[in-house]
């Protein structure tokens, strides 16, 4: 079993900046890749970044060059630090993890930290 809780959300305006934590809790957490998703008001969730617990990420055409996921193992903690932020980035922003690294299957899943990015 693995617990997941995310921290960080809030309001920015437009071109700020915002980090998101997920801390990763269970005795078998570094055996999951993580990733972050979203989902904005009236649309499907979608994939933001994935990371191994051994460095390897990979993150979505929309927000490459602008957000950057990392983890530290010594806390079991995910990060996705936000830069240059847009009104088009606002959603709720779930910690996921699963299996395997590439993959759109996705076993547990945090409670969603909400992201609002204001023109």
């Amino acid at each position: 079993q693995v617990q997941l809780v995310e921290s960080g959300g809030g309001l920015v305006q437009a071109g700020g900046s915002l980090r998101l934590s997920c801390a990763a809790s269970g005795r078998t957490v570094t055996n999951y890749a993580m990733a972050w998703l979203r989902q904005a008001p009236g649309k499907e969730r979608e994939f933001v970044a994935a990371t191994s617990w051994s460095g390897i990420t990979y993150s979505a055409a929309s927000v490459k060059g602008r957000f950057t996921i990392s983890t530290d193992n010594a806390k079991n903690t995910v990060y996705l630090q936000m830069n240059n932020l847009k009104p088009e980035d606002t959603a709720v922003y779930y910690c996921a993890a699963s299996k395997v690294l590439f993959t759109n299957t996705r076993d547990y899943w945090g409670q969603g930290t909400q992201v609002t990015v204001s023109s």
